[in-house]
């Protein structure tokens, strides 16, 4: 039997599929060590590609992350610093320079990068997605319906469309929707060249879903992180904790959340199937990630927006047959930014165009050669709290406008608890993390690196 890994022709143009969630939890994931919710399709992904363990939401908030991905560059040259900003007339994104080379391509789901359009169907600016119909630029829907005029969201109030669940089912349910927009598109391509990105809402709050999934987990017992109760030495000035986030709330939320993320581990499986049944899926790259994470309770808070670990660091997962290696682990860091360059390397196709992230196409085919583990993530440009970070497969070193500089050890303290920056044992690479983020701020132009306190402590930091 040939194996997948050597059958696939160099000659034969690899098709491409993004599969995005939205604020989602990487822990949720069987791949990841996700015990509560069992993920398979998900999880084939991994075992059959790769799995990146340390990549991060460049900026994790929902536009500048996905602003990151589409172009390569950092949000400040997008310049989608935060949710309002619209994607810049001049960025090429990764579905254009394939569209130039005759693939077919398209979009089904959140868009977020028109601005505060919402829903906005079938935005007017494509950026290579020529086939939008599907798309919308804002909002965490959980029902559509087909129409002759086109898509609508199903569940309206007071002639409004809005976030309720009204009966849906498998058809009209987000996720379902989503997914048969996938199912309907690679059919309609097989013996083509395609390029298509299908982002699910889920499981972005509101944490609701349709039956069965909605009762599925009620009875679990919910695993309550260690840094809810943490105090407030523990606590950066950065991330201060919501009172409101017990272990109880926790208990309360997470079972539907839990719910969301089964139902999108069945739909994965549905396109795999499609892609199986096509004779599709030995040419065709299959990306799965989020845009960011969600806290879910650690650490006190809900959502993103902060640099620890349940709100930047993500799900990546690669799969190319041929290329890379079934069970591939990747810890070195990596951030959005990078993914244009890579996933256009392993394409073969020449990108040609001035990004800031680096192709890290040798690192998932284990080719060997150099690699700096060294990435950089940014707050969003609210002046309230801004941050800059820098982080290698176990240290996270955070700067802020306000506060002391903190430097994590996440291969001792996964949990994110105790600042080690002036342990004296930490101060090389203190120093060479530092260097890195000043040399980040030079070379990418970014203003964090002015902002005064920023800007002392980091001075500061190298000269010890």
């Amino acid at each position: 039997m040939v194996s997948a890994f050597a059958a696939v022709s160099a000659e034969e143009p690899f098709n491409l599929l993004v599969i995005q969630t939205d604020e989602h939890h990487f822990k949720t994931l069987g791949c990841y060590g996700g015990k509560t919710v069992k993920t398979p399709n998900i999880d084939w992904i991994a075992k059959n590609g790769a799995i990146a363990t340390s990549f991060y939401a460049t900026t994790p908030v929902c536009s500048p992350s996905r602003g990151a991905l589409m172009s390569g560059k950092y949000p400040q040259h997008t310049p989608v610093t935060n949710n309002n900003i619209k994607l810049g007339d001049d960025i090429v994104t990764f579905a254009e320079v394939l569209r130039r080379r005759g693939y077919a391509t398209g979009y089904a789901g959140k868009w977020h990068l028109d601005g505060i359009g919402k829903p906005q169907w079938g935005p007017k600016r494509k950026f290579g997605w020529e086939d939008n119909r599907f798309m919308f630029n804002r909002g965490h829907w959980k029902m559509f319906v087909d129409e002759p005029s086109g898509p609508r969201v199903g569940s309206t109030k007071n002639g409004r469309p809005d976030y309720g669940l009204k009966g849906a089912d498998e058809k009209s349910f987000a996720t379902d929707w989503l997914t048969d927009k996938v199912i309907n598109f690679v059919n309609e391509k097989k013996g083509k060249s395609f390029c298509y990105m299908v982002s699910y809402p889920d499981p972005h709050g509101p944490n609701t879903v349709r039956a069965p999934y909605d009762k599925m987990y009620q009875n679990v017992k919910v695993p309550i992180p260690r840094s809810v109760n943490k105090t407030r030495e523990q606590t950066p000035v950065w991330a201060a904790k919501a009172p409101k986030i017990t272990a109880d709330t926790i208990r309360l939320m997470m079972p539907k959340y839990y719910g969301m993320v089964k139902c999108l581990d069945d739909n994965i499986g549905r396109i795999l199937d499609t892609l199986r049944k096509n004779g599709q899926i030995e040419r065709t790259i299959i990306v799965f990630t989020s845009d960011h994470g969600d806290l879910c309770g650690e650490h006190g808070r809900l959502n993103k927006g902060v640099p620890f670990e349940g709100s930047a660091r993500i799900p990546f997962l690669i799969y190319t047959p041929g290329k890379i290696k079934g069970g591939t682990v990747v810890d070195e860091s990596l951030s959005c930014v990078d993914f244009l360059p890579t996933v256009m390397s392993l394409m073969e196709v020449n990108h040609g165009l001035q990004v800031n992230g680096r192709n890290a196409a040798h690192l998932f085919r284990a080719k060997g050669g150099g690699w700096r583990d060294l990435t950089f993530l940014r707050s969003t440009s609210n002046p309230q709290a801004q941050w800059l970070c820098a982080v290698c497969d176990r240290y996270k070193l955070v700067y802020a406008s306000s506060g002391k500089p903190w430097l994590f050890d996440l291969q001792k303290d996964a949990d994110e608890l105790i600042n080690r920056f002036t342990d004296p044992a930490c101060q090389a690479i203190v120093r060479e993390m530092t260097g890195g983020l000043i040399e980040y701020c030079k070379t990418q132009k970014d203003p964090y690196g002015e902002v005064p306190h920023i800007k002392t402590a980091m001075a500061a930091a190298v000269k010890e």
